[in-house]
């Protein structure tokens, strides 16, 4: 049977209702009675008579019954229930046909063959369906010519080749859905659809074949198709032909293509089915097992499967016959929608990538160059800037210079004082005095000796020590901490200090002080030379006071220029600015720094931090002077960048804790003549840059709104041509609904009939 079903397939040797003359079902046909056996993969089983002469005709037949004009027989097929089927050649036109001998007349029901005949009649010329070419009713026995078509039915094929590609059973889906609906429109329903009743020419097009089935539109009789093909109202004997028996059919096509086998079947299910011999039964059962399935898990078993085919599965296999596709046509819409959807997709992702890439791009470039002309604004200021605080250090350095003089002509001055070096030969010259000094050199100066004491108290040292005192109460010189003086050793002879003093230093030795040897650290000098000229010391820790202080020193030199001592005063950390001019600008000052190469190098002589604590305390932390924290690096600044203020880490600190454009200069004597000393001009980064920053942040507003505005425009132009190309037909839909081509079944469904006829028996 399946290689007479090769050959052709329109005969109506398999059908699933056969009738024989009894009370009449329905008052359109011939008195018979419904007696049909459904089986899995064909709509008929032979019986054991038919199979019997099948064969006998099989083994026997050399010859065709009968020799049919301009045909010339060359193979012979198979036979069937119902006669036999031969392989000719067309004599007119050379191309292989088949013929189909009716060779048992009294078994045929001519009624339905001739009716078959007319359906074939309706669809010839349909390249979608397999062709009648001639019939002889008159003939003994009758006959069929039929196109010969040698590839096979798609059953063979899908056996073969297993489930096929995803495009390639979508193209064979199409190509049966156009004949279907062709053969819908001239007013023919197939109502058996499944692999087996499919053919494949000899391009593997699909061509649709056994019509035996088939209902014209206006017929009300039942047709009972294959299980799991068959839609589920369609299991019913008094069922009327739908055109969407064949919407389902075709979704279960898809499937099996798909899959490898139709929907909802498992040999479980096919059991249950056929453990009844009742018909009516079994077509009960199959309906409740489609209506109970479970939903398919199609994207499960094909991933590659896209979202529209699925959908289109989904709908055609829809239980509810409301809710599948109402025609062919309808399947064959929702393919087109779904093609130009796919077709659009690249011009759509170009569409969609392009502006995007665009917008990327023009927002990339933009933002490199709001950043670059920030940054090139940024560095102009922080030039200019730093130009306008270097000439601003310039004058403060220039006015520390001025002072430093001031000191040292102050200190100069005291030392030419007649009065001071007379006082200071008087001491000096004493025996007793100079016992002490013998007996307490080399002494740590923090050990208190009964030596000292009696230095301390002796009358002739008192006028000495009477007009230091006097020196220190001098008001143009409030800064000045203490005065004292050293003998040519280094041990003080005489101290005046504006506090109480811890210790008193006189009797102490301080040769190792940088304002007596004028080195650059506290070390005890090897030679015990002293200074031979005015000289600024190095931050030292005061023993007396234990504050932090500097230095003016200048020797003592007796009328033969014979050095008698060292003559100095001190000013405490933190009291040296006046000459740097500072404001309460707390975004804008000028600190001093020691820059001389030592311990000191990077010690900060003088800061705004420091006014505010020596107003809230007497003195300064040690932590100022000996934490290498708080020292300025010197070393590691460079021009052109920022500045990190060491003070930003103390504890009350944190308003200085930021970028600073800060500019250095030396402070030099009118001689030029370098101090050591380097002053630091501060500015607020963040508060001189911010007329760049608010202007680029201004900008970059005013691009993002511009982005914003841009990016909203594209998805709304998006939306509604989306809107537009997810449904072609919309524009259409608007002015008054779809249009389609003018045929008998592709806005209609099959008419019921009427009950009174059903119920009339006649």
């Amino acid at each position: 049977r399946s290689r007479i079903r090769a050959a052709w397939f329109c005969v109506s040797t398999e059908v699933d209702v056969r009738y024989s003359g009894k009370t009449p079902a329905y008052p359109s046909r011939p008195s018979s009675q419904l007696t049909s056996r459904m089986t899995l993969d064909r709509t008929q089983a032979q019986s054991t008579e038919d199979q019997r002469q099948s064969q006998d005709l099989s083994r026997a037949r050399t010859a065709p019954p009968i020799v049919i004009e301009g045909y010339e027989p060359r193979q012979f097929l198979g036979a069937g229930a119902f006669g036999e089927v031969w392989v000719a050649l067309d004599q007119n036109t050379g191309r292989r046909v088949a013929i189909k001998f009716f060779g048992y007349r009294g078994g045929l029901d001519w009624s339905m063959l001739s009716r078959e005949v007319e359906k074939l009649v309706f669809l010839s010329e349909d390249r979608y369906v397999v062709q009648l070419l001639d019939v002889g009713w008159n003939s003994d026995p009758p006959y069929y010519v039929m196109e010969y078509v040698e590839n096979g039915s798609l059953e063979d094929f899908l056996q073969r080749r297993g489930p096929l590609p995803v495009g390639e059973a979508v193209e064979i889906f199409r190509a049966v859905a156009i004949g279907l609906s062709r053969a819908h429109g001239r007013g023919v329903l197939h109502c058996d659809l499944k692999p087996a009743n499919i053919l494949l020419d000899q391009d593997n097009l699909p061509r649709l074949a056994d019509f035996g089935q088939s209902r014209l539109t206006h017929e009300q009789t039942p047709a009972l198709g294959t299980l799991f093909y068959m839609a589920p109202e369609q299991a019913d004997l008094e069922a009327v032909p739908d055109a969407r028996w064949d919407v389902y059919a075709l979704g279960a096509l898809l499937y099996c293509m798909l899959t490898g086998s139709p929907p909802h079947r498992t040999d479980a299910a096919v059991s249950e089915i056929d453990s009844n011999p009742e018909l009516t039964e079994r077509l009960s059962r199959y309906r409740d097992f489609i209506v109970y399935a479970p939903p398919l898990q199609l994207e499960r078993q094909v991933p590659e499967l896209d979202r529209s085919i699925v959908e289109i599965i989904e709908r055609c296999l829809a239980v509810d016959p409301e809710r599948r596709f109402p025609n062919i046509q309808s399947v064959l819409d929702a393919l087109q929608r779904r093609d130009t959807l796919r077709d659009r997709r690249p011009l759509v992702l170009l569409g969609l990538v392009g502006p995007l890439m665009f917008l990327v791009l023009t927002s990339m470039f933009a933002w490199l160059s709001h950043q670059r002309a920030v940054g090139d604004a940024d560095q102009l200021l922080l030039v200019r800037a730093q130009e306008s605080n270097g000439f601003a250090a310039d004058f403060v350095s220039e006015a520390v210079a001025r002072r430093i003089e001031n000191y040292f002509r102050a200190v100069e001055e005291a030392s030419a004082d007649p009065e001071l070096l007379d006082k200071v030969r008087a001491v000096l010259n004493d025996n007793e005095i100079e016992q002490i000094l013998q007996s307490v050199q080399g002494v740590d100066p923090l050990v208190e000796l009964p030596q000292r004491e009696r230095l301390r108290n002796h009358p002739i040292r008192l006028p000495l020590q009477q007009h230091l005192e006097e020196l220190l109460d001098n008001p143009r010189r409030p800064e000045i901490a203490s005065w004292f003086v050293t003998d040519k050793r280094g041990i003080h002879i005489a101290t005046a200090v504006g506090t109480s003093p811890e210790n008193s230093p006189i009797g102490g030795d301080f040769s190792h002080r940088t304002y007596f040897h004028g080195g650059p650290n506290d070390v005890r000098p090897d030679d015990g030379h002293a200074i031979e000229q005015t000289h600024f010391s190095a931050v030292f820790k005061s023993t007396t006071t234990l504050t932090w202080k500097v230095a003016v020193s200048t020797p003592l030199l007796d009328r033969d220029g014979k050095l008698l001592g060292v003559l100095a005063f001190t000013v405490e950390l933190g009291r040296l600015g006046d000459p740097l001019e500072n404001t309460n600008n707390p975004n804008q000052f000028n600190v001093l720094v020691d820059g001389r190469a030592g311990d000191s190098r990077g010690v900060i002589l003088h800061h705004p931090l420091f006014d505010k604590l020596l107003r809230e305390q007497k003195q300064l932390d040690v932590d100022f002077s000996n934490d290498p924290r708080y020292r300025v690096p010197l070393d590691e600044m460079q021009d052109g960048a920022l500045y990190r203020d060491p003070m930003g880490q103390h504890a009350q600190g944190g308003r200085y804790n930021r970028r600073w454009v800060a500019a250095k200069r030396a402070v030099r004597f009118e001689s030029n003549d370098d101090t050591g000393l380097i002053v630091l001009r501060q500015e607020d980064y963040d508060v001189a840059a911010a007329p760049v920053h608010q202007l680029g942040d201004a900008l970059l507003r005013h691009g993002l709104t511009a982005l914003a505005s841009v990016v909203s425009l594209f998805i709304a132009l998006w939306y509604f041509v989306s809107r537009a190309l997810s449904d072609p037909n919309e524009t259409i839909r608007r002015q008054g609904g779809l249009r389609t081509s003018p045929t008998t079944i592709s806005s209609m469904e099959t008419i019921e009939l009427p009950h009174y006829r059903r119920e009339s028996g006649q």
